[in-house]
């Protein structure tokens, strides 16, 4: 009896419908994310439809909560979303569009704070299968980029605004998150690099969206960028805690991140310095990718080092030295690269100072500071900053001209 009763409670629990608790729709230049909270894991069926444009999401055993039937309004690739029962049960959810777009859904189990979830993603349909640009990438902060060295350029620093769209971040006590703070330190450095002389910044997202962190490396790669400086708010249990640090790539993590690049075929025409590693052997394309990362690493410690000097400044630093993680962000081989963790959200007074638009502008001023005296100690050859020193040497080692009666004074 005992055994009967247990069968037919795992019957029942197993049978509970799915309920969607709510429907998320955000937008990027890259296409169109719809995130589907649900109570528990199910899998959806997802099928494309034409004339008119539209893509079906079938989901097994499920119904929809009474608040989440206002499904959200068309933004992006999205004209409008409607819901409604299967007559075989379930339910059906259909997506009209603006445009033919690919879909691609997966699900992902809770974490964060957040419960089970499917995620829809549409691109337009040619971009998603297209095949990558090739992109030509600097070795090190030291090696020019593949240009001519008379074609003068700017110094590109990549800014990164930590999380976006569904993944908000760390959340503080009254509401702020992680990911609204970071994107507005983000333009306020992009706008204080800009406005320097012989550099200009990128930034991976510049709205509300959700990006891949592989992805963000990958944006940077595309922008050429000489450095990646990732924006974030730290949090832990313990509120009382405050201060700002800053990361490097670990060894470790650098080590991981070598042996997937030589065991990546699609990496094996990816462009180190100017060098493709296609067809070279694997002894020579270990030694090449060592040169370029240790040379990266070596030029992300010192400008992480200056940047934590100017963050000291401003206010509490966590750690005194700069610190290393293995973090995704981090792990571009070609790209010096640093983490700025700039204040902890947990604790109530760093929290009211991220929301602080004035201390924003600090903490940009500050990042900015260090990666310019970077760049002024090492400015990469080919640009206008290196071009500018080499101006200041030859106008040192000029000397003086003699005055008019032939005697120096």
């Amino acid at each position: 009896m005992l055994c009967c009763g247990f069968l037919l409670t795992a019957s029942v629990a197993l049978s509970a419908p799915v309920d969607i608790k709510d429907v998320r729709l955000s937008s990027g230049p890259d296409g169109t994310r719809i995130v589907f909270d649900v109570s528990h894991a199910v899998e959806p069926v997802v099928f494309r439809l034409s004339d008119p444009e539209r893509v079906v999401v079938d989901l097994a055993n499920t119904r929809i909560d009474a608040a989440a039937e206002a499904l959200p309004g068309g933004q992006g690739l999205v004209k409008s979303l409607r819901a409604g029962p299967r007559d075989r049960g379930g339910l059906r959810i259909v997506i009209d569009l603006n445009a033919a777009a690919e879909p691609r859904s997966f699900v992902v189990p809770p974490a964060a704070g957040l419960g089970h979830r499917v995620v829809l993603d549409l691109a337009p349909v040619g971009v998603a299968s297209a095949a990558p640009v090739p992109v030509v990438v600097p070795a090190a902060p030291k090696v020019t980029k593949t240009v001519p060295t008379d074609a003068d350029r700017d110094i590109v620093i990549a800014i990164d605004a930590g999380h976006g769209g569904e993944d908000p971040g760390a959340s503080g006590r009254r509401g702020t998150r992680e990911k609204n703070v970071t994107l507005e330190i983000a333009r306020r450095l992009k706008e204080r690099i800009d406005r320097e002389p012989g550099m200009r910044a990128v930034l991976t997202r510049d709205a509300d969206y959700f990006i891949s962190l592989r992805e963000r490396i990958n944006r940077a790669r595309k922008h050429q960028a000489d450095m990646f400086v990732s924006i974030h708010a730290d949090a832990v249990r313990d509120r009382s805690v405050t201060g700002s640090s800053v990361y490097v790539l670990s060894p470790r993590g650098a080590s991981s991140e070598a042996a997937k690049w030589l065991a990546d075929q699609e990496n094996a025409a990816d462009l180190i310095g100017g060098i493709s590693l296609d067809g070279k052997d694997d002894v020579l394309k270990s030694v090449l990718l060592d040169l370029s990362q240790g040379a990266s690493m070596s030029a992300s410690i010192e400008a992480a080092d200056n940047v934590l000097h100017e963050l000291d400044r401003i206010g509490n630093v966590r750690r005194k030295a700069v610190q290393h993680a293995g973090f995704v962000v981090l792990k571009s081989p070609d790209i010096p690269s640093m983490l700025v963790e700039t204040a902890f959200i947990s604790n109530v007074e760093e929290e009211a100072k991220l929301k602080d638009p004035r201390h924003q502008q600090r903490l940009a001023e500050a990042v900015h500071q260090g990666v310019r005296a970077y760049f002024t100690a090492n400015p990469p050859p080919g640009t206008l900053l290196a071009k500018a020193r080499s101006r200041e040497r030859v106008a040192r080692s000029v000397p003086s001209a003699a005055p008019a009666g032939g005697v120096r004074q």
